[in-house]
């Protein structure tokens, strides 16, 4: 197997692990020079870890906690009617979609980790694949930005959260959770980006708001989404340009994802964010969605924070799927 380029390191090319319980049943395919896929769905467990942090933090159990509620969020593995799509999501899903395991890391410095995660981006983005990310902590958004600059195209991103993540660093570390929009805006690929959801107290500071604005991020706190609906921020995303979404669960309210360590009241609430992905991705292409910063032990109810989020995912893939293609 030929090894893609990496982005600096040395790390060795490796198989992804496979999972207990793979995403709605789809195959699981853990070597990446077999990765020809319309969709694919890759567990990301680290980022660069802060030093006053637990280590592995508890977001690294959220990939495999998410894909083992599969049943209760797409009963049947897509071949049940769903009501919000009105049909099967099988019916609409392009033929293969595919399990490519978890991208862990193992006893290695992590510019070896994180450039190995970028390089299995790589090999999807490629292909044409559209690529669904399992975190992780928020940190592990940033090697799947490295791995945008593999499209012929620029991107815009779509940010969800209740925080606004644009430290340049946090105690030396410069790809913590903390960092990735601030890294998002220093890739000349990435045209621009809006941020949904942003309420109460994190760690961005004023200079980080000042810098954010600076850059031309569009911001739309909770409460503005709440008084004007989705409307404002649909006008906000450029229409034509191909879309990158990254889902903090934070940023929902925690009385719909309860399993996050940052709980943060007044969030956006599920069918806010259900409306909004399915308004985007009918209408443009998505070429991938992260949604990170679950923590499985926090969500003890039920599982109803893995539930919404794989309801999420769903909901962005029938969007996409069932969109009108142009013709040939």
């Amino acid at each position: 197997m030929t090894r893609p380029a990496a982005h600096g390191g040395s790390a060795s090319w490796q198989h992804t692990t496979r999972p207990a319980h793979p995403f709605l049943g789809w195959p699981v395919v853990l070597e990446p020079a077999k990765w020809n896929a319309d969709v694919a769905i890759l567990g990301i467990t680290h980022s660069e870890p802060y030093a006053h942090d637990e280590q592995p933090n508890e977001q690294t159990r959220a990939p495999d906690a998410v894909r083992a509620c599969s049943e209760r969020f797409c009963y049947g593995g897509g071949t049940q009617f769903d009501w919000d799509l009105d049909t099967e999501l099988a019916a609409v899903l392009p033929p293969c979609c595919i399990d490519c395991g978890n991208a862990v890391r193992e006893d290695e410095p992590y510019d070896d980790y994180s450039a190995r995660v970028t390089a299995y981006l790589e090999v999807l983005w490629r292909r044409g694949t559209l690529v669904l990310v399992l975190g992780g902590d928020h940190g592990v958004t940033i090697p799947a930005l490295d791995a945008l600059a593999v499209l012929d195209t620029r991107v815009h991103i779509v940010h969800i959260d209740a925080h606004l993540d644009w430290r340049e660093e946090v105690e030396g570390v410069r790809r913590g959770y903390s960092s990735p929009l601030r890294w998002a805006s220093t890739k000349p690929y990435v045209a621009g980006m809006t941020q949904i959801g942003l309420r109460g107290v994190g760690s961005a500071r004023a200079a980080e708001a000042a810098a954010a604005r600076a850059y031309g991020s569009r911001i739309f706190t909770a409460s503005q989404v709440h008084a004007a609906g989705i409307e404002p921020v649909l006008a906000a995303v450029p229409a034509n340009l191909p879309l990158y979404i990254t889902v903090d669960a934070d940023g929902l309210d925690p009385a719909v994802m309860p399993g996050v360590m940052a709980p943060a009241p007044g969030g956006l609430r599920f069918d806010q964010i259900a409306a909004l992905l399915r308004a985007l991705a009918s209408r443009q292409r998505v070429v991938g969605m992260d949604l990170v910063e679950i923590a499985p032990r926090f969500d003890a109810h039920n599982a109803v924070t893995c539930i919404t989020a794989g309801c999420l995912l769903v909901t962005l893939l029938g969007a996409q799927f069932q969109r009108p293609q142009p013709r040939a």
